[in-house]
């Protein structure tokens, strides 16, 4: 227990920031078994109260986890060491497929719509007081939710997806809550649960979207939210069908009281209709991010949910930052009513890419997927194998377990600026890696 390291502190924060640094700088390795508070307090000769404090705020960042009579570990995955280091060190002159980055060659020139941007707030600043939405962009943001069957509901603007996944999550649940996540699924919204002070429930994916069993199993078993992404899910490329749709409303009728939060980043870069969820629960949440059609910099997201999320997500971002940039808003305005982007065009050249990628290593006998997006999933016997010797190739992917709980191994292979000419060698230097039979073929990817 512990190995060599000692706990220090007198007080709570004191314990608590003693065990977190160890975790952070990989001193306690996730899993590691810590003393009963009973034992650590006498060795620190504290009250076990100030212990127990301290285990509950380390709980509540997501660093531990406790198990009853089991005692309290470090976490497999804890807050303080995310995902995101759970990469490879690409070398010069390998080809980077690992990022998870658009292309930017699809990207569409900003300068024009942020210089009119910024004349018009020289024309109108915009001051303490202001509407935090600007108006063109809520229009624009409702119109096309309308049309995509969104249920009608008020607009904020978020700093991103994963800043409104955030504010929504902490407008509804408790430390100690159960929210229900794809698995595999975004590494970012996995690290950022526990983080919270939430529990993670791992809800398996296939090509159309969420296991319905999965879904239904994790609601009876008392998740309060459940996070669905609509299309181009991360890592796999999974869209949520009509089929699966009809399937998970049916579910949700049954726990009307879930928090449920859709996640549709893929808008603009896909060409799949939308099947969406919201409005079967009496609590919702709809986000829509401009990151991987307009560019990750601009750090900008609608949210539109029923009016009791969206009144607190609001009220309590009023407290915070207080709105995102009006000029940001007007660009994406501008850029958005102007057609910068064209999604038919944009979808196109990715889903050739994805699907040239899928036949070539159909073709060796290598099991991928990849519906929708800019990713490839493909299952392997062994992930750290098989992206040691993709780098020795001269390749570098993402390795699964910066998205996996219990879903098993894989790769993730960004495609949106592989050149058609890459295709072929990428996928016989994948086969290679992987082997005779490709990785394990399951029901769920």
């Amino acid at each position: 227990m512990l190995g060599e390291y000692r706990i220090t502190g007198r007080r709570a924060a004191e314990i608590s920031a003693s065990i977190e640094g160890a975790v952070g700088d990989g001193t306690l390795k996730p899993g590691e078994l810590l003393p009963p508070m009973r034992e650590l307090a006498d060795r620190l000769g504290v009250n076990p109260n100030t212990v127990a404090a301290a285990y509950r705020t380390l709980r509540e960042r997501g660093v531990i986890e406790t198990a009853g009579r089991r005692g309290s570990r470090v976490r497999p995955k804890p807050a303080t060491t995310a995902r995101e280091l759970i990469r490879v060190e690409v070398p010069a002159g390998v080809r980077n497929l690992s990022e998870g980055n658009p292309d930017p060659a699809l990207l569409p020139a900003l300068a024009g719509a942020f210089a009119a941007a910024a004349e018009e707030g020289d024309r109108e600043p915009v001051l303490y007081g202001h509407a935090p939405v600007e108006p063109g962009l809520a229009r624009l943001a409702r119109a096309e939710l309308d049309a995509d069957g969104v249920p009608d509901g008020p607009v904020a603007v978020t700093s991103g997806a994963l800043d409104a996944l955030e504010r929504v999550l902490v407008a509804h649940l408790r430390p100690g809550d159960a929210v229900a996540v794809e698995d595999p699924g975004w590494g970012s919204l996995l690290d950022l649960v526990p983080a919270l002070g939430l529990r993670v429930v791992p809800v398996g994916v296939d090509d159309e979207g969420p296991s319905p069993e999965d879904v239904r199993r994790a609601l009876a078993g008392g998740a309060r939210a459940l996070v669905v992404t609509d299309r181009a899910q991360n890592p796999t490329g999974a869209a949520v069908s009509g089929a699966r749709a009809r399937a998970l409303r049916g579910v949700l009728a049954e726990y009307p009281e879930t928090l449920l939060i859709e996640d549709d980043h893929g808008h603009h870069i896909v060409d799949l209709p939308l099947h969406a969820l919201a409005g079967t629960t009496r609590s919702w949440a709809f986000v829509r991010s401009t990151a991987k059609a307009y560019g990750p910099d601009l750090r900008l997201a609608v949210l539109t949910g029923d009016a009791v999320t969206l009144d607190r997500v609001r009220g309590r971002q009023r407290l915070g930052p207080g709105w995102v940039s009006r000029i940001v808003q007007r660009a994406v305005v501008r850029l958005w009513s102007e057609g910068a982007v064209d999604p038919g065009v944009v979808a196109g050249r990715y889903g050739g890419r994805r699907e040239g990628l899928i036949g070539a290593l159909g073709r060796r006998g290598v099991v991928a997927y990849g519906r929708s997006g800019m990713n490839v999933w493909v299952p392997v016997p062994d992930e750290t194998g098989v992206v040691a010797r993709l780098l020795h190739a001269g390749w570098a992917v993402a390795p699964g377990a910066r998205f996996r709980m219990n879903a098993a191994p894989g790769v993730r292979v960004t495609v949106s600026s592989l050149g058609e000419a890459e295709v072929e060698p990428l996928a016989e230097a994948i086969a290679a890696a992987v082997g005779p039979g490709g990785g394990p073929l399951r029901t769920y990817v």
